[in-house]
């Protein structure tokens, strides 16, 4: 016996197999809550229409309830015969209140349902995940604001660079957060109108008001054409490229978290609560948080390349291929989700080593740059011959075994008879930093002002929401 919902024209039921790789409730069953408000919506504008009774209208709306209810409570029970989200709802409606649930699917497919479901969950993703890396970001704006003067290495190729603060440093991914979060607010914008109505492809003949809908589920208005509305996934790419950006981001911090927490390193220290240790070695404290947030990166990142390849070569409008849009999406936006709460957790956990910190920013001749910079300022030296004199002092402090600011003035005038001893003020790392107060640069008191801004900023965004 064929489908009971869709099955009129067969006369046998499918294969097992053809039911097996039909089936897709193990997936969009997670799209209840969206698709129940949507048929809510649809069957009060059908009422408001004159399409169906205000009688039938409130019955659906009461069974639409219960059976969110059910679902809630776990009362429910999903039949992978019945293939979908939608046809379980609409087939356990009719169990509730009889024939009327038929009624609730005039004027629609389950195209429109589908795209009208898929990016309300979406929708909701976004505001997940943007409250998600506000809590980041603030995170990271407090730890700022403790360690605006802490002093550590900077890094160029993973080799020490020149010196910055821990603040600085944090406030850096504060400002990709934010760029992150605009790109999911963009994608939001352009995902915020409505596919109901479209049908299956080419509207309806039945008089609906398909802004009606719209308004009701918070869209700000409805898709201007059938075809797009039911057969592009453009929505969930968009927000997908969002996530993979994000991802990024929070891979390159796990990484330094990693890096940093290596006793081989020792810049920060991660307490029980974000490490896990070792089946063999006692001694062992391992930062897989980090790790783990490293390693989700290829899940949202691979959802998105597997999108791109299934979309690639649809022609229009819909096509059963996009039933394989949600169920990496959604374990990607899981992912990140998951990947978001533990850097937020591990950031307020790490616990700077001041003293390694400040000495690792001397090392590798990190303030040869502000010797040069003297060079040019007290001298008037063409900045790259201040560049050669100073690379020759770094080889003779290297000869010598000293660092920079070990070496006495005779030393420095060996090189550059006119060096004087305010030279020797510049070699620390303390006054490397103090020294760097253009706009972004790492002086403790930018730092101090860009967290203050920054904590004010989110206190508004808080306030407004």
């Amino acid at each position: 016996m064929s489908n009971k919902m869709w099955g009129g024209r067969f006369a046998e039921s499918p294969d097992a197999i053809m039911e097996e790789i039909n089936v897709s409730i193990d997936v969009d069953r997670h799209l209840y809550a969206q698709d129940i408000a949507a048929s809510k919506a649809h069957a009060a504008m059908l009422a408001a229409q004159g399409i169906i009774t205000a009688s039938d209208a409130k019955n659906i709306a009461k069974g639409l309830d219960t059976i969110l209810s059910e679902i809630r409570k776990g009362d429910f029970t999903f039949k992978r015969a019945l293939e979908d989200i939608h046809m379980n709802v609409e087939s356990r409606l009719a169990e509730l209140i009889g024939p009327a649930a038929g009624r609730l699917h005039t004027a629609r497919s389950r195209n429109d349902q589908v795209a009208t479901d898929f990016r309300l969950y979406v929708r909701d993703v976004v505001d997940e995940v943007d409250a998600g890396l506000a809590a980041f970001q603030r995170a990271l704006v407090e730890r700022a604001l403790d360690h605006a003067d802490t002093v550590m290495p900077g890094f160029t190729h993973l080799q020490t660079a020149q010196p910055v603060t821990f603040g600085h440093h944090l406030l850096a991914y504060v400002e990709m957060a934010a760029r992150d979060r605009g790109r999911f607010r963009d994608a939001r914008k352009r995902l915020n109108e409505s596919p109901l109505g479209a049908a299956a492809l080419a509207g309806t003949s039945f008089p609906i008001d398909r802004v009606a809908t719209a308004k009701a589920l918070g869209f700000e208005r409805p898709m201007a054409n059938s075809l797009d509305a039911v057969s592009d996934r453009d929505f969930v790419l968009e927000v997908l490229s969002a996530a993979a950006i994000a991802a990024v981001h929070l891979s390159r911090f796990a990484e330094e978290i990693v890096i940093w927490t290596s006793p081989l390193v020792g810049l920060v220290r991660l307490s029980d609560k974000f490490t896990t240790g070792s089946s063999i070695m006692p001694q062992k404290r391992n930062p897989d948080a980090a790790e783990l947030v490293r390693a989700k990166t290829g899940r949202v990142i691979g959802a998105l390349n597997a999108l791109l390849i299934v979309m690639k070569g649809l022609p229009l409008a819909y096509q059963k291929d996009m039933q394989e849009d949600k169920q990496g999406a959604m374990e990607a936006f899981a992912a990140l989700s998951l990947a978001i709460r533990a850097m937020t957790g591990m950031v307020r956990d790490l616990v700077p080593d001041e003293a390694r910190m400040r000495a690792a920013a001397g090392e590798g001749y990190a303030t040869a740059t502000d010797l040069a910079d003297w060079l040019v300022r007290a001298l008037k030296m063409p900045f790259r011959e201040a560049h050669h004199v100073t690379g020759r002092i770094v080889a003779k402090a290297a000869a010598d075994g000293l660092a920079l600011h070990e070496m006495t003035l005779p030393a420095l005038q060996a090189v550059e008879p006119r060096i004087t001893d305010e030279a020797l003020r510049v070699l620390t790392v303390d006054s490397s930093v103090r020294s760097r107060t253009s706009f972004g640069g790492t002086a403790p008191k930018n730092v101090l002002a860009q967290a203050k801004s920054w904590l004010k900023r989110l206190d508004k965004e808080a306030a407004e929401d």
